[in-house]
């Protein structure tokens, strides 16, 4: 039975399915399958038995075959999915059934499973490739369930089956001509789930107690609870001091390259200022030729300079050396009020020279006079 032993597995086949082949994908949502009937297939057309060379022609055009697959379907994954599409494939017009164990069989001959029955029905009507769906399926396949529900042909791999006390439950139905094989799936089945649930169990569980679950419903002692929750305080500095060093290494290279990039400007600058300092002051800069032609200037200038400035009381002209003095008449304000030789001087001259040999000169010959 499909899911019944580890990896109830199959590939693909080399059958589409059957909308691509009339004419592309289906363009609305399917009607979930439907749950069978107690009675079993009721229909106003007689049931005839066929072969599978009947079967794959397409006949009878009046009603579609219907095929038969089994199994527990827990932790409904893809392996079961493919199983499930080569059996609606077999055969141009196929009307699949899919048989789901209960919990009470499932319990008794294989084991516990994770799903309870009433998931398991509801995974498999989900299902694209399902038609119908029997609850409460028998573990091995009796004449009258075959009958009752109108199977033409039952969908397995065919690897045996031991169970029951049998060493394969298949044997009668592949001796009756109603068996047709599929293929198993590696990789992945419901035990290999399993397996990675509880090898990775201790994570499993912290998760969920952070996610709200309580101990109790995670069956898990008080202690262990305490232990793991510590651990998950521990998990969480951890994290928090790796993103902590993170950041500090991006902004210790952030600063680094900040730094690296005002060293540069830096130097550029530097090089720039001490090409205009030389420039300026260099040999041959302008600074030196500022100063020389001030110090040229300078040269051309001081024969002109006056270092001592002219007397207030320098006369404003001077007697020509060889003019003779004219005698002081009568009536002058001169006889009537006599005067210094020297009051002539006294008087101040606007254009008088500054310079000290004219004074010089001026004063000899008003002592003359």
């Amino acid at each position: 039975m499909v899911g019944r032993r580890r990896g109830s597995r199959a590939n693909s086949g080399p059958h589409q399915p059957q909308q691509q082949r009339s004419g592309g994908p289906r363009k609305t949502l399917r009607e979930p399958a439907l749950f069978a009937k107690k009675t079993g297939y009721e229909s106003e057309v007689p049931h005839e038995k066929m072969t599978i060379a009947q079967a794959k022609r397409g006949t009878p055009a009046i009603r579609p075959v219907r095929v038969y697959a089994d199994g527990i379907f827990d932790l409904f994954h893809s392996g079961h999915a493919r199983a499930l599409m080569q059996a609606k494939n077999l055969f141009p017009n196929t009307h699949l059934i899919v048989g789901v164990c209960s919990d009470e069989l499932t319990h008794k001959y294989k084991g516990y499973t994770v799903m309870t029955e009433s998931e398991r029905y509801e995974a498999l009507i989900h299902c694209r490739y399902v038609d119908e769906v029997v609850r409460d399926a028998p573990w091995t396949l009796s004449p009258d369930f075959l009958k009752k529900h109108k199977i033409d042909f039952v969908a397995h791999d065919d690897i045996p089956y031991t169970s029951a006390g049998s060493e394969d439950v298949y044997k009668h139905i592949k001796e009756a001509g109603m068996f047709v094989a599929t293929q198993r799936t590696d990789g992945i089945s419901t035990s290999d789930l399993i397996t990675r649930i509880v090898r990775d169990y201790d994570l499993y569980v912290r998760r969920n107690l952070q996610r709200g679950y309580t101990a109790r419903d995670l069956n898990v002692s008080f202690i262990r609870e305490k232990k793991i929750r510590l651990q998950n305080q521990v998990d969480r500095m951890k994290e928090t001091v790796k993103t902590v060093e993170e950041k500090s290494k991006h902004f210790v290279f952030k600063v680094e390259e900040k730094s690296h990039d005002l060293i540069q400007k830096w130097e550029e600058k530097s090089r720039e200022f001490i090409g205009n300092f030389l420039e300026l002051f260099g040999p041959d800069g302008a600074w030196h030729v500022i100063q020389e032609q001030s110090g040229r200037m300078l040269q051309a200038l001081s024969p002109y300079a006056s270092p001592v400035a002219s007397p207030r009381g320098s006369p404003s002209s001077s007697p020509t050396r060889g003019r003779s003095p004219s005698p002081p008449s009568p009536t002058s304000p001169s006889s009537r009020s006599p005067r210094s030789p020297h009051s002539s001087s006294t008087s101040p001259c606007k254009g008088a020279s500054a310079h000290p040999l004219t004074s010089l000169s001026s004063t000899s010959e008003g002592d003359d006079e």
